[in-house]
């Protein structure tokens, strides 16, 4: 296998790469499309029956995107598709697959599609639950990161940040333990949906040492007190200090990564799975508890190196 196509199919956003498979780097990119879940309403508004062929469809049209921009011939190269798309509004529903998992990834399902005979190869990997919880798409990117791990019989921690960020304990080369924090949806919805709204104004410049030093006036905010109480500060920082909003985004960010940071277990060495902005302010937060990052990632470089793992498994 020279190339695959990698397939992140989220609820909201779509992105197709071709990827070498001799040393993973992306040769060619397309983002344009739909997510699951407005895919899953257009297949719901058509009335197809065929909800495989429909998704496919929409798959065959970004490959052909990728065609053009490659100048190559995707013709047979295989598909692997993670995240959305093994969901119960994705293009096949997989069960989810029972904790522990090995970081080679036995224990986890990938699905061949039934496609017409000109689509290419299709690949779909499942899903994983705990007792309580569940993820769709991190599991393969926890497979990406196994190469920055260290290989003993000690517990490591990995942090996937996001709109839902996972916490994930792995030990002998098993993932045991995970746990879902809804960091970045809350704050979407006090940022935006609030009374703590007016109160904030996106900044992205966080070099600016005010943004960091409010940032990290959050992260220590949330461990002194608790979150609902801590929060309101956001409102009474504008109020009775007149600190700006640019500022007040990124002490409510630092207020809710902290929250999320104070459950990491003592002495576990932490390891990082993330976007550069992801990244920037986690690695920043970490600081400011005293923790140390024994090793980092890029989150979509681990998604890659995960679904070739995946992949290579069927042949």
């Amino acid at each position: 296998m020279e190339l695959f196509l990698s397939c992140d199919w989220g609820t909201t956003a779509f992105r197709l790469r071709l990827v070498r498979a001799e040393d993973l780097s992306v040769l060619a990119e397309v983002t344009q499309g739909s997510g699951i879940a407005e895919t899953y309403s257009r297949w719901i508004d058509q009335g197809s029956p065929q909800r495989q062929l429909f998704y496919a469809s929409i798959l065959k049209e970004r490959i052909a995107e990728l065609g053009q921009q490659s100048g190559l011939s995707l013709t047979g190269i295989p598909v692997i598709l993670s995240g959305m798309a093994s969901s119960s509004i994705g293009m096949k529903e997989l069960p989810y697959q029972k904790l522990p998992f090995g970081l080679d990834g036995t224990g986890l399902l990938v699905e061949k599609l039934a496609a017409d005979n000109d689509m290419n190869p299709l690949f779909v990997i499942s899903g994983v639950q705990s007792e309580t919880d569940v993820m769709r798409g991190e599991e393969t990117k926890i497979l990406g990161c196994s190469s920055m791990l260290a290989n003993n019989d000690q517990e490591q921690l990995i942090i996937l940040p996001g709109t839902h960020s996972k916490h994930v304990i792995v030990k002998q080369q098993q993932v045991i333990v995970f746990k879902t924090y809804m960091t970045g949806e809350f704050f979407k919805l006090l940022s935006t949906h609030s009374i703590l709204s007016a109160s904030v104004a996106e900044e992205t410049d966080f070099d600016e040492p005010a943004n960091q030093a409010r940032f990290c006036a959050g992260i220590r905010a949330a461990q002194e007190s608790g979150l609902l109480h801590a929060a309101f500060r956001v409102r009474t920082n504008q109020l009775l200090e007149s600190v700006p909003g640019t500022e007040n985004f990124y002490y409510l960010s630092g207020l809710l990564i902290g929250s999320e940071l104070k459950d990491i277990p003592p002495g576990i060495a932490v390891h990082l799975a993330a976007g550069w902005t992801h990244s920037t302010l986690y690695q920043t937060a970490l600081s400011e508890l005293g923790v140390i990052v024994s090793g980092a990632m890029d989150a979509d470089a681990a998604l890659i190196a995960g679904q070739y793992m995946m992949l290579s498994r069927q042949d």
